[in-house]
C-alpha cells in the first residue's frame, strides 16, 4: 500500500472510531467549502455576460448569489476547522495511549533494549503531535479532489482539450513522492542522533544533574557535544529537504508551462467566435483554480505521504509488540496461590539484545519455598538482572526458571506479578501526591488511607511524610508542581513503602533496598523485613535481598553469592565463612571496616 492510501485509511478509520458525528459534519462542512469555488467562476461568467448584454436585474441577482457563495465559502471552512480541530485532539490522544501501550504492553522488556523499536517510538511519538496537520490535510486533499473533478467537467464543456489540464498534475505528484522518500530517508538516518540530542538537552537541563555538571565543569562540554549532534542532524536533514524541493519545483515548472497552453486555447476560441466574454472569464478563473488546486494538492500530498510513513513506523510497533493491540490477554498457566516447592534456576543464561557477552551464564541455584534469601556479589555481577529475570521482566536466552516445577515462561506473566511485590535498584522517583506514589503500589488499594500508611510504617517512611507539606496529600518534585523536593533516601523509603502495598506477596525482591540510606538504617530495614517474611512463610513466600552490604546478612536464610554473571557460592552465613571462599573474603574486608575486633558490627548511625 502506498504512503497516501496507508495514510488515508489510518486517518479514516482513527476517524470514525474517535467521533464519527465530528468526522462526518468536517466532511461535509469541508465538501461544500470547496465546491463553491467552481460555483463561484460559473456565476463570475455568466455575471459578465449579463453586464455587457446590459441585463441588470441578472447581473444584480448574480452579484448577490456570488456573495452569498463566497460567504459560504468562508463559513464552511470556519466551521469545519472547529470541528476537525477537536476531532485531531481526540485522536491525538489515542494515539498517545496506544504508544503507551505498545511500549509497555509486552511480556517483558526486551523490546525496549532493542534500538530500532526505541528509534521508531521516538520518530512517531514526534510525528503525530499535533495530529491536526495529517486530519486537515486529509479533508482538505478530499476537498481538493473534489474541486478538480467539478473543474474539469466545466473546462471539458468549455474546451474538450482543456479537460486534460489536470492530467498535467501528473508528473509533480510522481516527482512530489520521490521527493518525499528523500526526506523520509533522512528521518531514518537521523533517528538516533536525535534521540542522542535530546538526552543531552535533558541531562544539561534537569535539575538532577545540573549539579554535577557545574561542579566538575562539563556543562560547556556537553553544550558543544549537543550543538554538534543537532548539526549533523540538522545539515542531513536539510540537504535532504532542499534536494526534494528542487524535484518539487521541477515539477509544478511543468504544470506552469501546461497552464500557459491551457490559456491559449481559451483566447484562440474567443477570437474565432466559439465563446463569448464570459466564457473567457470563467476559463480563466477556472485554470487559476486548477493552479491553486494543484499547488495545494501536491503540497497535501506531501504531507499525507510524510504522515503514510509515520502510519508504516507505527505498524511496525504494532508488530513488534508481543500483546496484539494493547490488549493483555491470558497466557500460559495460571499462576500459583503459594508456593509449595520453591523456585528453581536451572542452567540460565542471559544476554541483553544487541549485547555480545552474557550477563549471566549456566546459573543454577534454587530459592526455597517460604524462606529468607540474600544474592550479594560486587557491581556487575549480575544480581539486578536475576532479580528481573524472577519477574518474567526479561526471559532467560539458555535454560529455564522453574515455579514449583513449571517454567516460568508457562505461567500467566500478568497473574505472576500480581502475586509479587518488589523494590528495583532504579526506583521509580513518581511526582504525584505523596499518597498516590506509594499507593500504586496496589492501585485498587489507592484510596484505602489504612492500607496505605500501614506500608509507609512497614517501611518506616513515616519521617518522610512528616516532612512533606501536606502529608499524603501534599505533591513531590518540582518537575510539574511546587512540590516538596526529596533526597535520595526518601525518595528510597517511599520505593520501600510501594513494595508493601501488596499483602503477603509470594516473592518480595528488594534490590539495594538502602542503596540511599547508611549501614544503621539498612540495617533496621532489613530487621524488620526479616520480621515481615516470617508472615509470608505461610504461603510458602520468598523474601530476596540484594546488597553490597554483608554485615546484616546472617539473618537470612540462603546466600547466594555471584561472580562474573555465575553462581560461585550458595549456603548460609556461617557455611560460607567456614568454606573461607570468596563470601567469607568480602565479608571480612567489611567487617574490618566496623570494628577493630573484625567482628560483624551494624554500624552505628552517626
Amino acid at each position: 500500500m502506498s504512503g497516501l492510501g496507508r495514510a488515508a485509511r489510518f486517518l479514516v478509520v482513527l476517524a470514525l472510531r474517535t467521533d464519527r458525528r465530528r468526522a462526518g459534519l468536517a466532511a461535509v462542512m469541508i465538501a461544500a467549502g470547496y465546491l463553491a469555488s467552481p460555483m463561484v467562476a460559473v456565476l463570475l461568467g455568466r455575471l459578465v455576460d449579463a453586464a455587457l448584454a446590459a441585463r441588470t436585474d441578472v447581473a444584480v441577482t448574480l452579484a448577490t448569489a456570488v456573495a452569498v457563495v463566497l460567504v459560504v465559502e468562508l463559513m464552511m471552512a470556519h466551521f469545519a476547522h472547529l470541528q476537525y480541530f477537536e476531532l485531531a485532539e481526540l485522536m491525538e490522544l489515542k494515539l498517545h495511549g496506544e504508544l503507551i501501550e505498545r511500549a509497555n504492553g509486552s511480556v517483558d522488556l526486551a523490546q525496549l533494549d532493542d534500538s530500532r523499536f526505541a528509534d521508531e517510538l521516538q520518530v512517531v511519538r514526534d510525528d503525530i503531535s499535533p495530529m491536526q496537520v495529517p486530519v486537515e490535510g486529509l479533508l482538505q486533499l478530499a476537498g481538493v479532489v473534489g474541486q478538480l473533478v467539478v473543474t474539469t467537467v466545466l473546462l471539458g464543456m468549455l474546451n474538450p482539450w482543456l479537460a486534460l489540464l489536470p492530467l498535467a498534475a501528473v508528473p509533480p505528484v510522481l516527482l512530489a513522492r520521490r521527493a518525499q522518500r528523500l526526506v523520509d530517508r533522512a528521518k531514518d538516518d537521523t533517528a538516533e542522533g536525535i534521540r542522542r540530542s535530546q538526552h543531552l538537552l535533558q541531562v544539561a537541563t534537569s535539575a538532577s544533574s545540573v549539579k554535577e555538571l557545574r561542579l566538575f565543569g562539563t556543562g560547556p562540554d556537553l553544550v558543544r557535544r549537543q550543538q554538534a549532534t543537532m548539526a549533523a542532524v540538522t545539515s542531513t536533514v536539510w540537504r535532504a529537504q532542499a534536494s526534494g524541493a528542487a524535484v518539487r519545483a521541477a515539477g509544478q515548472a511543468f504544470f506552469a508551462l501546461s497552464y500557459g497552453a491551457a490559456l491559449w486555447l481559451v483566447v484562440r476560441d474567443v477570437a474565432d467566435g466559439r465563446g463569448s466574454v464570459g466564457d473567457v472569464v470563467l476559463a480563466v478563473t477556472l485554470a487559476v483554480q486548477v493552479s491553486l488546486q494543484v499547488a495545494n494538492g501536491l503540497g497535501l500530498l506531501g504531507t499525507l505521504q510524510g504522515f503514510g510513513t509515520t502510519v508504516r513506523r507505527l505498524e511496525w510497533l504494532r508488530a513488534a509488540s508481543a500483546v496484539p493491540d494493547g490488549v493483555s490477554e491470558p497466557s500460559g498457566s495460571t499462576a500459583p496461590t503459594r508456593l509449595d516447592e520453591g523456585i528453581r534456576f536451572e542452567g540460565v543464561g542471559f544476554r541483553y539484545p544487541g549485547a555480545t557477552r552474557p550477563v549471566l551464564r549456566d546459573v543454577t541455584f534454587e530459592l526455597p519455598a517460604g524462606k529468607t534469601v540474600a544474592i550479594v556479589g560486587e557491581n556487575g555481577a549480575g544480581k539486578s538482572t536475576l532479580v528481573k529475570l524472577l519477574y518474567g521482566l526479561y526471559r532467560p536466552t539458555q535454560g529455564r526458571i522453574l515455579v514449583d516445577g513449571v517454567a516460568l515462561d508457562e505461567v500467566d506473566a500478568a497473574q505472576w506479578r500480581s502475586r509479587t511485590s518488589a523494590m528495583f535498584q532504579d526506583f521509580a522517583r513518581l511526582e504525584l501526591t505523596l499518597r498516590e506514589n506509594v499507593g500504586i503500589g496496589a492501585v485498587q488499594r489507592i484510596d484505602d488511607e489504612e492500607s496505605v500508611r500501614r506500608a509507609i510504617d512497614s517501611a518506616g517512611a513515616q519521617r518522610v511524610v512528616d516532612a512533606v507539606e501536606g502529608g499524603l496529600d501534599g505533591y513531590l518534585g518540582t518537575g510539574f508542581t511546587d512540590g516538596q523536593e526529596l533526597s535520595g533516601g526518601q525518595w528510597q523509603s517511599l520505593g520501600l513503602a510501594r513494595s508493601q502495598m501488596r499483602i503477603e506477596p509470594l516473592l518480595l525482591a528488594l534490590d539495594e533496598p538502602a542503596a540511599a540510606l547508611d549501614a544503621a538504617a539498612e540495617h533496621a530495614i532489613f530487621v524488620r523485613y526479616a520480621e515481615s517474611a516470617q508472615r509470608a512463610q505461610r504461603r510458602g513466600g520468598i523474601t530476596v535481598f540484594v546488597s553490597h552490604r554483608f554485615s546484616t546478612l546472617q539473618m537470612v536464610d540462603l546466600i547466594v553469592v555471584l561472580q562474573d554473571g555465575t553462581v560461585r557460592e550458595a549456603g548460609s552465613h556461617a557455611e560460607l565463612l567456614a568454606s573461607d571462599g570468596l563470601y567469607a573474603e568480602l565479608y571480612l574486608m567489611q567487617a574490618r571496616a566496623y570494628g577493630p575486633s573484625g567482628e560483624d558490627q551494624p554500624p552505628v548511625a552517626r
